[in-house]
């Protein structure tokens, strides 16, 4: 018998691997963890189960990434996830504007990769964890189909973004699964009693246009009576398969153990609306349409969610409740499914919007019982109603970055996860998970190392902004239009419409403003006034409201719906300027407009939402005083993006190049510095599916030079150009991300720097919404 025969005892391959930090699961929640410790200096090792990255992102699933702010409709403006979501949603629009999901694929892959401290092993599931005792893991076992190979990994610290929770549950960590009642946490929209019911699991699928007729015979597993399906009238070609979300199914079974049952129902239901539309006779559209792709694992929902020092609740996101540990945020509505799903007669689901963003704590990223576990992605600690808005995937990666900071800073302190609730170690948490660009609602970066802050700064320009051009456009008022303006403390400014009146009529006109100044949601009415209109062309509305506004904050200077009314529009677009319309996606605003359920805490309010289009409109206004919030010390004031002020320093309307200095009373040195553009936070970027006609967002500053100076402050005449004797230090043509980290090749000893910039476009001038420099790289 040869070595190459049969032997008893032999073994498949073992690798034995060690690291600072191991991130279980590659959704986005893993990845954004897997990324943000590696970039903190954490050697880390990233398993995922299956063959490509991104999860439910991913061209497995093809689900489009959805988070705080929706093309669904909301009220969160500015509210796109910050930090590694932003800067793979970003990435992906420049590349991928079509939404094809191979492309994305490869960008989070090439993200993962990147980075030289991160060691990525796909097809590798967790199937055992050995622990040191109790409550600590100790390392974990994997194995990879794909080269029969074992894996032993030990690491201090582990994060569980593995969506049903392996590495939690092999470990003992404490889990929920199921809804819980409404008297165990005080939740209105609980039900009464506990129950296992859970979200279901979703399969989509693809169809194209072949250009001739195509005949599709069903396999013989495909429903075939398609009035099984409550809904079934609601079914639509035009809607291709990816959007018919609401084929769910599974919420009743264990969606953990029997996901295969629920794969096969949910194939024979996918199968089945294409038969349905292919052969009912319904669609003749469809006659030339053939079946693409259909998905081979279902987009799940719902399955363990796990405790830790704190659950969050309903009470969280709806009454938007403050936590000295927040990390993250959400901003989903609770989003919650009937478990019967695709054979529900309910609605497919029910959205119920809280009037804005909320945080998410520390506390909720780590196991209670577990000391070195933290948890990402949808394992949470939520309860079953808050996890209806936790569960979308750029809020779970949003607290994934959050929970891999933490993790490589644990690792490298040698501590535990509830450690760094020490109030010292938390502030640098929050301080550290802000420079990474990770938004926290209602906190500021601090930081003593940004020599921007000791400088003095001074620009070429300073928008005042006192009129919004008119473009020779109108829009009727068909539905109630609004402009969004950030004001300060004293007397409201008086705005100036320009309309057209088809009809003798009377317009009403309110300022509105939310209750919390952090939120854009109008469902206050500060004042009113009426204006008896007679029918003519380009009349001027000035409107003064006399009214005092108490703090920074936005308002709504809302024109109710009057069709014999059409305001003049501008095509001059501002950073924090926005023009709102009482209209959202009906799908989605019937819910929020209807009744809550009773004691819910929520109340009626409307959704006013920019309705967007390529090249964007304003609505053209005069402002008397003009405002002046756009100055340079926004710079550093430790915000990055609109909230109750823009934060942002604009450039005038007449400067197409203009320039910022910063000049220090003794020589710095400077060998790093960083700058945050505007890539417009109001815009969800769809990751998938819906296509967008734009790759580059039009607030964007695209090129920047770095000068050393040696006279006066560029920009007024000469721009970019600049002084002949200026010494050029850095150039770069093609920006198109949110945040630029410029390392200079040698460290430069100097008390002046400056910038000069390109406008993006005649009609939008320079925005900045912070620049930071280091002494070191």
């Amino acid at each position: 018998m040869n070595d190459l025969e049969n032997k008893a005892g032999r073994e498949l391959r073992l690798d034995q691997l060690k690291a600072d930090v191991v991130v279980v699961g590659g959704g986005l929640a893993g990845v954004c963890a897997a990324v943000t410790a590696a970039r903190a200096g954490a050697n880390t090792i990233l398993l995922q189960d299956r063959p490509v990255l991104g999860g439910n992102a991913s061209s497995e699933v093809r689900l489009w990434i959805l988070g705080a702010t929706s093309h669904m409709g909301n009220n969160n403006r500015w509210a796109r996830e910050g930090g590694l979501v932003d800067e793979l949603l970003v990435e992906n629009m420049y590349r991928n504007p079509e939404g094809n999901p191979l492309i994305l694929d490869t960008i989070i892959l090439e993200k993962v990769t990147n980075e030289p401290r991160l060691t990525l092993l796909l097809n590798t599931a967790v199937s055992e964890v050995e622990k040191i005792n109790d409550c600590t893991i100790r390392l974990v076992r994997a194995f990879c189909s794909q080269n029969a190979t074992r894996y032993e990994i030990s690491a201090p610290i582990f994060v569980d973004a593995s969506g049903d929770g392996v590495v939690g549950f092999l470990a003992g960590a404490a889990f929920r699964m199921g809804t819980e009642a409404r008297a165990e946490l005080g939740e209105k929209f609980a039900p009464a009693e506990a129950s296992r019911e859970l979200l279901g699991h979703t399969i989509y699928f693809y169809s194209k246009n072949t250009g001739r007729p195509v005949k599709f015979t069903p396999p013989a597993f495909a429903l075939r009576d398609i009035s099984k399906i409550p809904r079934w009238r609601d079914i639509q070609f035009k809607e291709d398969g990816c959007r018919l979300w609401w084929l769910e199914w599974g919420g009743r079974l264990d969606t953990i153990h029997d996901s295969e049952k629920i794969k096969w129902e949910l194939w024979r239901v996918a199968y089945g609306v294409w038969h349905y539309i292919k052969n009912s006779g319904k669609f003749p559209e469809a006659e030339t349409a053939t079946l693409e792709w259909v998905g081979t694992i279902p987009g799940k929902r719902e399955s363990r969610r796990f405790e830790g020092d704190h659950l969050l609740t309903q009470h969280d996101i709806v009454e938007q409740r403050q936590h000295p540990d927040a990390v993250a945020f959400g901003g989903w509505a609770i989003d919650l499914h009937p478990a019967d799903g695709v054979y529900s007669s309910q609605p497919g689901c029910q959205q119920w919007h809280a009037k804005g963003v909320y945080q998410i704590p520390y506390r909720s990223l780590y196991s209670r019982n577990i000391d070195n576990l933290f948890l990402a992605g949808r394992l949470i600690s939520v309860s079953h109603i808050a996890f209806g808005s936790t569960r979308v995937m750029a809020t779970c990666g949003h607290a994934g970055q959050a929970a891999g900071l933490a993790a490589a800073t644990c690792a490298r302190e040698q501590c535990r996860p509830r450690d760094l609730l020490a109030p010292r170690r938390m502030a640098a948490l929050q301080n550290a998970l802000l420079l990474t660009g990770q938004h926290i609602p209602g906190l500021a970066l601090t930081d003593a190392a940004d020599l921007a802050r000791r400088a003095t700064l001074t620009a070429s320009s300073e928008l005042k902004l006192s009129r919004l051009i008119p473009c020779g456009e109108t829009l009727n008022l068909a539905q109630s239009w609004a402009m969004l303006l950030p004001i300060t403390p004293g007397r409201m400014p008086q705005v100036e419409f320009l309309v057209n009146v088809s009809a003798v009529t009377t317009l009403r006109v309110e300022l509105r403003a939310s209750q919390r100044p952090d939120n854009h949601t109008p469902e206050v009415i500060l004042a009113v006034k009426t204006y008896d209109l007679e029918p003519g062309a380009e009349i001027k509305l000035p409107v003064q409201f006399d009214y005092r506004i108490d703090e920074a904050r936005y308002v709504f200077v809302c024109l109710l719906k009057n069709e014999a009314v059409a305001v003049h529009l501008s095509n001059q677009r501002v950073t924090g300027i926005l023009a709102v319309c009482h209209n959202g996606n009906k799908a989605v605003a019937k819910s929020a407009t209807q009744m809550p359920p009773p004691d819910s805490g929520l109340d009626t309010f409307e959704f006013w939402t920019p309705q967007r289009r390529p090249g964007g409109r304003n609505l053209a206004v005069r402002v008397d005083p003009p405002l002046d919030v756009f100055r340079v010390g926004n710079l550093i004031n430790g915000i990055d993006r609109p909230t109750r002020q823009p934060n942002a320093w604009v450039a005038g309307f007449d400067q197409q190049q203009p320039a910022l200095r910063l000049t220090w009373t003794t020589s710095q040195r400077i060998a790093r510095l960083e700058l945050c553009f505007d890539t417009d936070f109001d815009h969800p970027m769809e990751s998938v599916l819906m296509g967008h006609p734009e790759n580059v967002m039009p607030f964007c500053v695209r090129r920047v030079i770095l000068v050393q100076p040696s006279q006066g402050l560029a920009g007024q005449s000469d721009g970019l150009a600049g002084e002949p004797s200026a010494q050029v230090l850095w150039e770069l043509a093609e920006n198109h991300q949110t945040r630029l980290c410029l390392r200079l090749p040698e460290p430069l000893v100097t008390d002046q720097l400056e910038l000069r910039f390109e406008a993006p476009g005649d009609t939008i001038p320079v925005a900045l919404f912070a620049i930071r420099c280091y002494g070191t790289d």
